[in-house]
């Protein structure tokens, strides 16, 4: 466990050449606007043996620095800040935040018995600051990376962008970017940063939207329950065979987020509750986007409301599966305009305000493909993040050998009790 950790040393990364005069302003997106100020973060763990043929600590700290410096010049609104209109990206050169930190631990601990408060520490920035420090912060440090270096020998690489810029997507896509510039590797990607051209600035002063994934002040616990091979495999078969299953080969990530909302809808007591899946709209699109598209470029589907005992599993899978399925071209062309997606927002946050209905949040990243980062010592050991101060928000992650689902659960502390036992 990550008992004792002290900070070695803090420092800005800037990019290794200027940014251009032309790109130092970046207009913001009306989805990055209204994307929640929070930090998205995944940490990246390497065991000492693959450092072997590698240079020391300090060596590899010194790597790090100089990839990073030299990627941003391609990322160069990571190294910026967003302007207090909330419009656009100040491209600054102002760099990332690289904090360097001792970990008296070993490493393999933390990989085979996580803790939550412990994974934490790893962190460059603090998951779960609340209030205007907060949002202040999420605005003027885009991109904050920590090295973490165990005693045993191995790291763990953990980073932090801001949601205000950019999805979990464009985040694996700039540590692969990232990672081939430590390799040497020349990164032929070039990322597109135009996405204000798709889904133009909105002036958000007159718009009363409040977030249905608002950062709550309640104390937000975070659990991570396993889904191996064989209980996906169970999940998947138990999703076909109920009576009138309309689905005959869900997906690992359906299988596993009905159950999750079933449960859910177990614990609300007798409350309705919806499930909301993020869904990627970048191959959904009319000409479709490369994963090198940049910023917040998903929506959230809303599938219907569910009482205790209403419908069974493989309906629950049904929903599921139609609701994420409806997210197409027509739907992304209308969603264009800003207009109707922001009444949508802001009728689901009313239903939920009033407490007519709970909401159960879920993002998948399991098509991340977080073990490919490999800085030149190898692919990591495990990937994970940590928890969000979001209440019922489910990451769903694979496992390190891709074919099982690791699901990070955030849930108010008190209904911890309700996701305990055999059953989850």
């Amino acid at each position: 466990m990550v008992a004792n950790l002290d900070i070695i040393s803090k420092e800005m990364i800037k990019p290794s050449s200027p940014t251009p005069d032309p790109l130092r302003n970046l207009k913001l997106s009306f989805l990055d606007q209204i994307a929640p100020p929070i930090y998205i973060p995944l940490i990246f763990f390497y065991k000492a043996d693959q450092l072997d043929t590698c240079k020391d600590h300090a060596q590899i700290s010194q790597l790090l620095k100089r990839s990073l410096s030299n990627v941003l010049v391609q990322f160069y609104p990571l190294a910026g800040k967003i302007y207090s209109d909330q419009f656009s990206i100040d491209c600054t050169d102002a760099g990332a935040l690289y904090v360097e930190a001792r970990v008296h631990s070993d490493l393999s601990n933390v990989i085979e018995n996580p803790i939550m408060e412990e994974l934490k520490q790893c962190l460059p920035l603090e998951p779960n600051g609340r209030g205007s420090d907060a949002v202040a912060e999420a605005k003027t440090i885009l991109l904050a990376v920590q090295m973490n270096l165990f005693d045993c020998g191995g790291i763990a690489i953990a980073v932090q962008m801001s949601h205000k810029i950019a999805d979990g997507t464009s985040l694996v896509t700039f540590m692969k970017a990232w990672a081939a510039s430590s390799r040497g590797a020349a990164d032929t990607v070039s990322s597109d940063f135009d996405l204000e051209s798709l889904f133009p600035t909105r002036d958000m002063s007159s718009f009363g939207y409040m977030r249905t994934t608002r950062i709550i002040k309640e104390k937000i616990v975070t659990k991570r329950f396993v889904f191996d091979k064989k209980k996906v495999a169970k999940l998947k078969e138990d999703g076909v065979s109920g009576p009138g299953s309309q689905v005959k080969d869900p997906t690992r990530v359906e299988a596993v987020s009905a159950f999750l909302w079933r449960h859910f809808i177990e614990a609300s007591k007798g409350k309705m509750v919806a499930a909301a899946h993020a869904v990627n709209m970048r191959p959904r699109m009319n000409p479709a986007l490369g994963d090198n598209a940049f910023g917040n470029i998903y929506t959230y589907t809303v599938a219907n409301p569910m009482a205790d005992g209403e419908k069974g599993y493989h309906n629950l899978v049904c929903e599921l599966r139609n609701s994420i399925r409806s997210i197409n071209c027509n739907y992304v062309k209308k969603l264009r305009s800003g207009d109707e997606y922001l009444k949508i927002l802001e009728n689901t946050a009313e239903l939920v305000s009033k407490g007519d209905v709970e909401l159960c949040k879920f993002s998948s990243w399991c098509r991340f493909p977080v073990y490919e980062v490999d800085f030149s010592w190898g692919k990591p050991t495990w990937v994970c993040t940590t928890t969000l101060p979001f209440k019922n928000l489910v990451i769903l992650m694979s496992t390190s050998c891709g074919e099982g689902i690791e699901a990070w659960v955030n849930i108010l502390e008190e209904a911890v009790p309700s996701f305990q036992g055999d059953h989850v």
